[in-house]
């Protein structure tokens, strides 16, 4: 067997023992829930301009202000980037 083949073997296990309940050495990233609301404010944007800067419905951002659903997957992973960076982020995005 190749490094290779023995390492994505070895990943491959150590995933299915993870969804397995079974102790392995796994780092898992998850992202803190976001104040979208008081982000958005910080930022000093409004609904709409904070929506389409950042590709969001703007239905989507209020359910999120009112806390009936809550932001998750790529979408909380860049508000809590803006959370960390805000003028990072916005002068990435004005690059374009």
């Amino acid at each position: 067997m190749s490094k290779s083949y023995k390492s994505i073997s070895k990943g491959l296990q150590e995933a299915v023992d993870y969804s397995n309940g079974k102790k392995v050495a796994v780092k898992e990233y998850r992202p803190i829930q976001v104040d979208v609301k008081e982000l958005r404010k910080r930022i000093g944007m409004s609904q709409t301009k904070f929506a389409s800067s950042f590709g969001i419905s703007l239905g989507t951002l209020r359910h999120w202000e009112r806390g009936d659903r809550n932001p998750n997957g790529p979408a909380l992973v860049l508000l809590n980037l803006l959370a960390k960076d805000p003028n990072t982020i916005l002068s990435v995005l004005q690059e374009n």
